[in-house]
């Protein structure tokens, strides 16, 4: 099939998009098979990623729905070598080492909460729904996907030092950082077979 260009919500030519794109290596038909394929990457290729390929990555999660639209997030993509060695060595240090691995990832997008709109806040309380989180992980998935449609490997991070990542990016005091996604080209692409539950134990028709 012919190729066709992506462009952002203001009009930017982001890149071409063939749409029989093939991801790690295989044919992907449906949106099925890209879901698939994705798994959590934890070892990465010193190549580096384009800032091309991270725009669409990031506009990709523009598009993920929220409540009342709120679009309660903020990205900070971080591609730049000695900012990320320093959010490596400060953020990922200590009893957050267990995800040292993350600091060989060739870029970071930053995922930072905002307000939603007081419709979805009222509705939040009265249900006990944190639509704002539920809101900011759609749009994760969004970026994660986008990804591995490039044949980018990707890895969602919630343990890290929270002040400290803070400090080394200038985020206000009063914003909450809720994920750092670590992107890069897989550098061991046999990763192992993702178990799943079965489909008895996660999916029923018409009641419980």
């Amino acid at each position: 099939m012919r190729g066709r260009k992506a462009k952002s919500q203001d009009g930017r030519e982001l890149r071409d998009i063939d749409t029989t794109n093939t991801i790690m290596g295989g044919e992907m038909n449906t949106f099925l098979d890209l879901a698939k394929t994705r798994k959590s990457t934890r070892s990465y290729k010193d190549q580096k990623i384009s800032r091309q390929d991270l725009e669409l990555c990031a506009e990709a999660a523009r598009y993920a729905p929220s409540a009342c639209n709120s679009q309660p997030w903020k990205f900070i993509i971080v591609d730049d070598p000695a900012l990320k060695n320093s959010i490596k060595n400060e953020a990922f240090s200590g009893i957050y080492s267990l995800n040292t691995f993350a600091g060989n990832a060739t870029a970071f997008i930053i995922q930072i909460s905002e307000k939603i709109k007081r419709p979805a806040w009222l509705a939040g309380q009265l249900t006990n729904t944190n639509f704002r989180l539920i809101d900011t992980g759609i749009a994760c998935s969004h970026v994660v996907l986008q990804a591995q449609e490039l044949g980018i490997g990707s890895c969602i991070l919630g343990w890290f030092n929270h002040k400290k990542l803070k400090k080394a990016l200038n985020i206000p005091r009063n914003k909450k950082v809720e994920l750092v996604i670590a992107l890069g080209y897989p550098g061991n692409p046999a990763a192992k077979k993702k178990q799943l539950k079965t489909v008895d134990e996660t999916i029923s028709f018409n009641k419980y």
